[in-house]
């Protein structure tokens, strides 16, 4: 992928040095004429373009602001009850991840999302332990987190 990049940002310069104009036209012209290279000989190169990588490290930008929003509004309606009905616990999520920025990725959204908490990470990185402020379903807790964020990490990785 760094390859595609400067691969890219060398064919923008170039576009402007031959130009012998020197400005974020020129250069932006040069960048989008150096995309359509590297899209016309993607083949060549042994990674997938990457723009889709990109595309994809946005949508789980995105998705994690969604769930940051979706995750204050269920704990705001929980602070707000004049009773306290949540039912608390630990669930153990077993993930497809392997690498060790993808798990560590994965524990720190869960982390940084209101209402979750990882406490503990298995020996052989496997199983992640997560405390939740209202666990009214194990099953669609661990559905919705793979479903999400495990997801969208392995969109960005593979």
């Amino acid at each position: 992928m760094s390859f595609q990049i400067l691969l890219n940002l060398l064919l923008a310069f170039t576009w402007m040095f031959l130009k012998n104009e020197y400005s974020g036209n020129t250069f932006t012209i040069g960048y989008i004429l150096g995309l359509l290279i590297l899209i016309v000989f993607r083949h060549f190169f042994n990674e997938r373009f990457y723009l889709l990588r990109v595309y994809a490290v946005m949508k789980l930008v995105l998705l994690f602001f969604r769930e940051l929003l979706l995750s204050n509004i269920a704990v705001l309606k929980v602070i707000l009850k004049p009773r306290l009905t949540i039912t608390p616990g630990i669930f153990a999520l077993e993930t497809k991840l392997t690498k060790d920025w993808e798990i560590t990725t994965l524990a720190n959204l869960i982390t940084l999302t209101p209402g979750t908490l990882v406490v503990n990470v298995s020996a052989d990185n496997k199983t992640l332990y997560i405390h939740a402020m209202d666990l009214a379903d194990k099953q669609e807790a661990i559905d919705n987190i793979k479903n999400t964020f495990e997801k969208a990490i392995m969109e960005v990785s593979r």
